[in-house]
């Protein structure tokens, strides 16, 4: 058997990079797991023997020899919009260009799954793990309890220090964009939910706050389902509510794809937005500013949580402490011609 073939039926290992790109196990090994600590020249010298070798990193073996991991574990419960895309996009740029590797989870807003996720995850002894919110269930908290890495959470805040987290009160974003539409003149502002995970909830609750304190609070203006967001699931909730024959000026959305459904149908049905119905919703979704009539919405920063985030981790996994263990990138109500 050539040489050339008995090569490709063995895994090239870190001392085959380190001959090839003429350095030191020991340096090679700091390029691909801690890329921040070598000069650009030989990291760019040692990427080469990578690529020309072929060579993949046994990662199961490395952490094994030394105790680290180069991997970080994020759980998100949702990628059917661009909402946790935009998030974790900006998460695996920041961890990637500091050399770490990461492994992306998706419960659908099931505690099991989330559970599920976790103890595969930690199997792989990840070096720091990001997830997203603080409503976890008891095994997910006895889970944690036993892992002794970093771990820090999106979208929402906490006044605890021990909660490293990156995101925004999701309940005063539900109360700004309600009293908007109050200060705009609305004063039958009817509530369209979906999901009914914890974020929505808040934001339903800041909706309920604002109008009590408006004295326009009405119960039979809501509307809340647990079914998954769609476009199609907001036109149904519009015709819900008109079939209810309970008066209504306006309807606030608990996100953009139900507000655009709900404008769409109300094109299809006749009514005039904004003259007979205000519209708006939550998120700023690229579409929200291109919708005829363009729609009025709560932006929320959804990249610069997971930058932030992922900075928060790098800083925990260096064995510092952040300047804050609570970051608030907050929000803006984005006013357009749908209200």
């Amino acid at each position: 058997m050539s040489q050339r073939r008995r090569r490709t039926n063995e895994r090239v290992t870190l001392s085959d990079v380190a001959r090839a790109a003429g350095c030191s196990l020991m340096s090679v090994s700091r390029a691909l797991s801690q890329p921040d600590r070598v000069s650009p020249a030989l990291r760019e010298q040692v990427m080469q023997a990578v690529k020309a070798l072929g060579y993949v990193p046994h990662t199961a073996a490395r952490t094994l020899a030394s105790a680290r991991s180069n991997l970080v574990a994020v759980i998100i419960p949702s990628l059917s919009n661009v909402v946790f895309v935009d998030t974790v996009e900006a998460i695996q740029h920041v961890l990637m260009s500091a050399g770490f590797d990461i492994m992306i989870g998706v419960s659908h807003y099931r505690a099991e799954e989330d559970e599920r996720l976790l103890r595969a995850y930690l199997a792989h002894q990840p070096a720091g793990l990001i997830l997203t919110g603080f409503d976890r269930s008891d095994a997910v908290h006895a889970i944690l309890d036993g892992y002794h890495g970093p771990v820090v959470t999106l979208m929402d805040l906490s006044e605890v220090e021990e909660n490293y987290c990156v995101g925004f009160s999701q309940l005063a974003a539900g109360a700004a964009m309600t009293k908007a539409l109050l200060e705009q003149g609305y004063r039958n502002i009817a509530l369209a939910a979906a999901q009914l995970d914890p974020r929505t909830l808040q934001r339903v609750e800041g909706y309920r706050q604002a109008m009590r304190e408006a004295h326009c609070y009405n119960p039979d203006l809501e509307l809340l389902t647990p079914y998954l967001s769609s476009v199609g699931l907001g036109a149904e909730l519009l015709d819900q509510l008109l079939a209810r024959e309970q008066p209504f000026d306006a309807v606030f959305f608990n996100n953009d794809d139900l507000a655009l459904g709900a404008l769409f149908r109300a094109q299809q049905r006749g009514i005039a937005v904004p003259e007979q119905l205000g519209i708006a919703g939550f998120n700023d979704l690229p579409a929200a500013a291109w919708a005829h009539p363009s729609l009025t919405t709560v932006r929320t920063t959804r990249g610069e949580i997971g930058r932030q985030a992922a900075d928060m981790l790098l800083t925990l996994m260096r064995g510092e402490k952040p300047a804050k263990h609570c970051i608030d990138v907050g929000f803006e109500v984005i006013l357009r011609k749908s209200s």
